[in-house]
């Protein structure tokens, strides 16, 4: 078997199953956070959730098919790991900036939340109080 085809294996099997515990890991932890955004609505947070965890497949998956391809032939051992260690350290990177960009987008509503729950006062005003003078 070419030392290509072998890199490529290896790197579809490590990238899909890095790809796939950065998902679950995330889907996992991440429903307790999009609860709180999302106000306790636990049957939106859980439908919310599997629309991202989907995304994030559709995104990294399509990702790593993309960069599978490559112009140089490996020729021995040493060229299958320099190759590896290039492609899955882009790979864990394009996972890292997918997760930051997903908590940034949804901190940022939790925020918009929570500046709309401070804004309306707990108690209805109940009457109106004359200033008072020489205070």
């Amino acid at each position: 078997m070419d030392r290509t085809v072998i890199a490529y294996v290896i790197y579809l099997v490590v990238s899909i199953g890095l790809t796939v515990w950065v998902a679950r890991t995330l889907s996992r932890n991440g429903r307790i956070f999009l609860s709180d955004v999302l106000h306790g609505n636990e049957k939106l947070a859980d439908a919310v959730n599997h629309l991202l965890v989907v995304g994030f497949y559709l995104v990294n998956l399509g990702f790593v098919a993309l960069y599978l391809s490559d112009d140089d032939t490996i020729a021995d051992t040493r060229g299958i790991f320099e190759a590896l260690s290039t492609k899955l350290g882009v790979v864990l990177l394009v996972l890292g900036v997918m997760h930051l960009g997903n908590v940034w987008v949804l901190n940022k509503i939790r925020r918009r939340g929570m500046m709309e729950r401070e804004q309306v006062p707990p108690v209805p005003p109940q009457g109106w109080a004359a200033p008072t003078a020489g205070v």
